[in-house]
């Protein structure tokens, strides 16, 4: 059997996705039903326990191919990255067609009515998709009889084209671990959200993004870096936001932080660990 990376092939010893027959075996091959995440967010998670820990996240809106429901657990694999994993059943819903608007702010709220003053629903997070269905005075109206601020959100496609400008839109946002959200994010997450909001392809996990994207520059390059090249060492990744300094999720502070890169590599070099790779889109 062909060797393939577990976290984006969904593979089981006791079933595949039909697109896998003849590439691995197992008792039963499924066709996907196409789904879409209901609620504001969704952690994915290895097992179908709610004590499992996450290994990403999914953003309402973001469309699923599920292969299983079982015990309240969906397996399935996002489309946008292709993680695979379990997810709460409950949070998912039929897939009724395209978004049309994207979240361009860290956090927007839905409302029940398109007035300001009348207490929101739910908050959404920076990336979430949404199916417009008409617009009411400064508001889009969306499915489920909910209104977004129209300066919240925009049609979909990229949200500018720095996206070093979107991830500063994190600074602050809590370190959790698997987060893809401002109310939460990790350091590869952060990575990944910036980049597909100005539409450029990235893949989920630190080592995928050291191994996928851009063009390696020597270590010696550590005085010559400039915003936007991504810096890794094992575990984790890093944007710059200038020539001296990084901006990342990190767990020492537990937030999303902007720091001299100088003082990143004398705090990591303590802990006998050193720069590995430094990447240039």
């Amino acid at each position: 059997m062909t060797a393939f990376d577990r976290r984006i092939t969904p593979y089981r010893e006791d079933l595949a996705a039909a697109s896998l027959k003849g590439k691995v075996d197992a008792p039963r091959f499924v066709e996907p039903e196409l789904m879409r995440i209901a609620v504001p967010a969704l952690g994915m998670r290895s097992a179908p326990r709610p004590e499992a820990a996450y290994t990403t996240e999914a953003l309402m809106g973001e469309l699923v191919r599920v292969f299983e429901i079982r015990d309240g657990w969906a397996w399935g694999q996002l489309a946008d990255d292709g993680y695979v994993g379990y997810l709460p059943a409950e949070g998912l819903a039929p897939d009724h067609g395209e978004p049309t608007h994207v979240v361009a702010v860290p956090c927007a709220t839905l409302y029940p009515a398109a007035n300001i003053k009348v207490q929101p629903i739910i908050t959404i997070s920076f990336g979430a998709k949404l199916r417009a269905v008409g617009e009411a005075e400064g508001f889009v109206a969306v499915e489920n009889g909910r209104f977004a601020f129209a300066s919240h959100v925009q049609p979909i496609g990229p949200v500018g084209q720095d996206f070093v400008a979107v991830a500063e839109k994190f600074l602050g946002a809590p370190y959790v671990w698997g987060g893809r959200q401002w109310t939460g994010i990790d350091c590869s997450g952060l990575v990944q959200v910036s980049l597909r909001a100005t539409g450029i392809d990235c893949p989920r996990d630190s080592d995928m993004q050291e191994k996928g994207l851009g063009k390696a520059l020597d270590l010696t390059a550590l005085n010559a870096l400039r915003r936007g090249d991504l810096v890794f060492w094992p575990g984790h990744v890093g944007i710059m936001a200038d020539g001296e300094t990084l901006l990342h999720a990190t767990g020492h502070y537990m937030q999303v932080v902007r720091e001299p890169l100088a003082e990143v590599v004398a705090r990591i070099r303590k802990q006998g660990t050193e720069i590995r790779t430094i990447k240039r889109l």
